[in-house]
């Protein structure tokens, strides 16, 4: 069931959303060449807990995954779309694209964003899937008011990336959020405009794009949590939670 929030909780909302936003910021300025993955994860996990936050993700579980998810975030380098689990021995190279998606958990409310960066310089290609699932996520946004449908924010992506080339992943959505992690709805990154619930204010969605230089297809690597492009190409995630509120949503992450 999709729920509505009320003032109070949307509060609660804007409050967990900034540790997010901190969050981010604070792994954009430890990322360069060399640096580990795990490093990453231990430097935002306390400051999470700093924040009087706990991490969502750690010890997190699904339905046919024995082992649950070891780490405070999601770390994906390159063809890893999303769900990279950091480890030491997971090294930053000079040109990877380093995906990173943080989730926190904070007066019974959830906060949850991604972004893609840079580690180093990185090549015009990579550098042109930043920015096109950037602006994918930033036409998602602009799509999502009150009265559009899901369809709406799924065209949005679809309609920007595959003309340009790129896949789109249709396996993983975005999704609402609230006293849940993952509520009710799935929030696709594809769709026929006017097709779907109609959003209503109040409504609190966690919308996604992950976008692929290549085929459209993924696969899970055998420690059941990495999710890789199935033809080694390339993938971007960016990730903001929103409210529905009238005409403009009101970014609850606004890490940019």
């Amino acid at each position: 069931m999709v729920t509505i929030k009320n003032e109070q909780e949307i509060a609660s909302l804007r409050r967990a959303g900034k540790i997010v936003v901190d969050v981010l910021h604070l792994v954009r300025d430890i990322i360069r060449p060399g640096v580990d993955t795990l490093t990453l994860d231990t430097e935002a996990e306390k400051l999470i807990i700093a924040s009087g936050a706990r991490p969502a993700f750690k010890g997190y579980t699904v339905p046919g995954v024995p082992v649950p998810f070891p780490g405070t975030l999601c770390v994906s380098i390159n063809d890893e779309v999303v769900h990279g689990k950091p480890d030491r021995d997971r090294i930053l190279q000079e040109g990877d694209v380093v995906s990173v998606d943080v989730g926190v958990r904070f007066e019974g409310f959830y906060g949850d964003a991604a972004c893609t960066f840079p580690a180093g310089d990185i090549s015009p290609e990579r550098e042109a899937l930043l920015r096109v699932t950037r602006e994918c996520l930033e036409r998602a946004v602009a799509a999502a008011r009150e009265g559009a449908t899901l369809g709406d924010i799924g065209h949005a992506v679809e309609s920007w990336a595959v003309p340009r080339g790129y896949g789109v992943v249709r396996e993983y959505a975005g999704h609402g959020i609230g006293r849940k992690l993952h509520e009710a709805p799935q929030v696709p990154n594809f769709g026929v405009p006017g097709k779907g619930i109609t959003l209503k204010k109040g409504m609190s969605l966690a919308i996604e794009p992950m976008i692929m230089t290549g085929k459209e297809a993924v696969r899970t690597l055998k420690d059941g949590w990495t999710v890789v492009t199935a033809d080694g190409s390339d993938a971007a995630h960016f990730e903001k939670t929103i409210v529905i509120t009238g005409d403009v949503p009101e970014v609850i992450t606004p890490w940019d």
